[in-house]
């Protein structure tokens, strides 16, 4: 993604997308709001453990609706961070204004973190939540102290907000979180700490399944960059990227998955790492 400044926009958009090989240089990243953990994200309603404390927005509607407007005359994408509601309903106005004249945006809201229940119907093919799934098990031992227990039922809905889009795109947010796809694979489907806590999972409603997990870490990912007609999945010409791994992480206990190691790794069919074991 490029970064939203002018000198960028001016030099991409006037010059198009650009890919090769290894490099797919066709978003634009805006930033909506901050983060929850320090009290930055842009909250509808005071924090709860801030009284009168919204958080801020980083970018407002406004400019958030002139960016939209811009983009969607090119063939970039906009990907926008918005971790709080009032960010989220901010981004998905300037959004749902834009892409309802375009044929295949896929639009994307970074995090996605925190969603009032009447914007979730606002997420669709169109506008897909790209989010991080040890974002929800990382910010759990604190997330009801600034949100409170009602915002909970629209914070980390990884499910909810599935099924409204119909696609996931699942990432790690390194080096904000660890680059361990096992960990995030992890906490996609069993919503636990490593140290398997809690013992049901962290809002466990928003278990995704390992099909969906798996998927929005592949497929649906590779759909989300406009690469998945290349990559993203195993078939008749598509690149062969791959990894094998010394266990069925579709099929073994949640708490075997951590320990899972990786045998082989392929790039485009040829082995650039290979793990062999005594």
């Amino acid at each position: 993604m490029i970064k939203n400044t002018k000198e960028n926009l001016e030099y991409y958009l006037s010059n198009g997308i650009y890919t090769n090989d290894f490099l797919n240089v066709r978003s634009v990243k805006v930033y909506a709001d901050g983060a929850l953990g320090s009290r930055g994200a842009a909250l509808l309603k005071p924090y709860a453990d801030a009284p009168g404390h919204r958080g801020k927005m980083i970018t407002d509607l406004d400019s958030l609706k002139r960016l939209a407007a811009r983009i969607a005359k090119t063939k970039f994408q906009m990907n926008t961070h918005a971790i709080g509601d009032a960010a989220n309903e901010a981004v998905l106005n300037a959004y749902t204004n834009e892409v309802r004249f375009l044929r295949d945006p896929r639009w994307r809201i970074e995090h996605a973190q925190v969603v009032a229940p009447k914007d979730f119907e606002n997420f669709s093919k169109k506008i897909i939540p790209s989010v991080q799934p040890l974002h929800a098990t990382s910010d759990m031992y604190w997330a009801e102290d600034r949100l409170g227990e009602d915002r909970l039922l629209g914070a980390y809905a990884n499910k909810t907000l599935l099924e409204r889009s119909g696609r996931i795109a699942l990432g790690t947010d390194f080096p904000v979180e660890e680059v361990n796809p096992f960990k995030t694979f992890y906490a996609a489907i069993a919503r636990k700490d490593s140290n398997e806590f809690p013992e049901e999972g962290y809002l466990p409603e928003n278990k995704l399944t390992p099909s969906e997990a798996l998927k929005g870490m592949t497929i649906w990912g590779a759909y989300a960059n406009f690469e998945d007609k290349e990559k993203g999945s195993i078939e008749v010409g598509k690149v062969a990227d791959f990894i094998i791994l010394d266990r069925d992480i579709m099929r073994v206990s949640e708490k075997r998955i951590l320990k899972s190691r990786i045998v082989a790794t392929f790039l485009d069919g040829n082995i650039v790492y290979s793990n062999r074991f005594n």
